[in-house]
C-alpha cells in the first residue's frame, strides 16, 4: 500500500525568516506535562479523597472550605504581594506576613479599642503597610542594603510592634457595617474569594499585556541589560516594594474584617504556606516563571492536600510536613525547570 499522507514541512518563522522544524510528538508531551502534570496530581488527590472521604470530602461544604476559607483568601494576597518582589528579582521578602499581620491588628485595635470609624481604620491600616514598602524599598534600592537582611529585621520589627498594639492579646470585636467586604455570600462564596481572584487575574494581566509588566519581567531576568536598554530599573524595585506593602495591608484588612479581629501570633503561620503556594506555582501554566494563575492554582492545590488529610485524621502536625514537603519540591522543580530553559 502507498502511504498518502503528507509528510510533516518545515515552515518559515514569519518573524525571522527560519526554517522551524516540525515540533515532535515527544516535545508537544513534554510541553502539556510541565504545565498541567500539578493539575493532574491535583485531580487525582481529588479522587484520592473522595473515595476514602465520600460524606465528608465530597460535599459542597468542603468546597467552599477549599475555595473560600480564611485562610486561603489571606494567602492569596500574601502571595500577590510576595510576587510584586519576587518578579522583579529581590526573591526572599520575609516581612509581608508581618506587614499582613500590622495592617490586620491595625484596624482591629483602632476600630475596637480606640472607637475609629471601621472604614477610616481600614484606610490607615492599609497607608501603614504601604509606608512598610516604601522604607523596604528605600533601604534596598536606594541605599543597597541586603533583601534578606532589611526584611528579615521588618518583619521582626513588626510583629513585636503588633503584639505590643494588642497587648500579646488577640483583638475581636469589629464592627459589623464592615464585615460584607469579606463575607457577602456571593454564588455560596464570600466576596473576600473573588477578591482574590480579581486580585491575581490583574496582575496576569499587567504582566503579559502591558509595558509595566514586561518591564518587570525584564528587571527580574537582568538589570544590567535592563537599565543599557532603558528601563527605569531603580523606579520598577522600589514601586514593587510599595505594591506588596499595599497588597498586603489590604488583604491584612479583609482577614480582619472577615474574622472580626485578629491574633498577630497568626501572622508567622502564613509564612510557610505563601512560599510553598508562590514556588508551586512555577510549576503549573508558565514552567520555570513566577505567575499570578499558577500561584492562584497552587493556593487551592495546598488547601485540598490539607483539608483531606485532616478529614482522613491527621492532627495538626500534618499542616507543616505538607507545606514543608511541597516547598522543597516545588524548589526543586522550579531549579530543573530553569535549568531547561537555559
Amino acid at each position: 500500500m502507498i502511504d498518502t499522507s503528507k509528510p510533516e514541512v518545515a515552515t518559515p518563522d514569519p518573524y525571522t525568516g527560519v526554517l522551524a522544524t516540525p515540533r515532535p510528538r515527544r516535545a508537544a508531551l513534554g510541553w502539556i506535562g510541565t504545565r498541567f502534570s500539578v493539575l493532574v496530581v491535583w485531580l487525582l488527590m481529588v479522587v484520592l479523597f473522595s473515595v476514602l472521604e465520600p460524606r465528608t470530602f465530597f460535599t459542597l461544604g468542603a468546597l467552599r472550605a477549599i475555595l473560600g476559607g480564611p485562610n486561603q483568601t489571606a494567602l492569596v494576597f500574601l502571595c500577590a504581594a510576595l510576587l510584586c518582589t519576587i518578579l522583579v528579582g529581590e526573591f526572599v521578602d520575609m516581612s509581608v506576613a508581618s506587614n499582613f499581620g500590622l495592617a490586620a491588628i491595625l484596624i482591629s485595635v483602632l476600630n475596637i479599642d480606640l472607637h475609629l470609624n471601621a472604614y477610616v481604620a481600614a484606610l490607615v491600616a492599609i497607608a501603614a503597610s504601604a509606608a512598610v514598602g516604601v522604607v523596604n524599598g528605600w533601604l534596598v534600592v536606594r541605599l543597597g542594603v541586603n533583601t534578606i537582611v532589611v526584611t528579615l529585621g521588618m518583619g521582626t520589627f513588626l510583629l513585636g510592634l503588633s503584639l505590643w498594639a494588642s497587648n500579646l492579646q488577640p483583638v475581636s470585636g469589629l464592627a459589623k457595617y464592615i464585615e460584607w467586604l469579606s463575607n457577602a455570600p456571593l454564588l455560596g462564596l464570600p466576596l473576600a474569594f473573588y477578591l482574590g481572584v480579581v486580585l491575581m487575574l490583574g496582575f496576569a494581566y499587567v504582566l503579559r499585556f502591558t509595558p509595566l509588566g514586561r518591564n518587570m519581567r525584564f528587571v527580574g531576568e537582568n538589570r544590567e541589560v535592563s537599565r543599557l536598554a532603558g528601563v527605569p530599573v531603580l523606579r520598577i524595585r522600589f514601586g514593587a516594594f510599595v505594591a506588596a506593602g499595599i497588597i498586603a495591608g489590604v488583604g491584612g484588612v479583609i482577614a480582619a474584617v472577615g474574622t472580626g479581629g485578629f491574633d498577630p501570633n497568626v501572622s508567622n503561620a502564613y509564612l510557610l504556606p505563601m512560599f510553598a503556594a508562590t514556588f508551586l506555582g512555577t510549576a503549573i501554566l508558565e514552567p520555570g516563571r513566577f505567575n499570578p494563575l499558577g500561584t492562584l492554582l497552587a493556593v487551592f492545590f495546598l488547601a485540598t492536600g490539607v483539608l483531606g488529610l485532616q478529614l482522613l485524621g491527621a492532627t495538626s502536625w500534618v499542616t507543616d510536613v505538607f507545606y514543608g514537603g511541597v516547598l522543597v519540591i516545588a524548589v526543586t522543580i522550579t531549579t530543573i525547570l530553569h535549568r531547561r530553559a537555559r
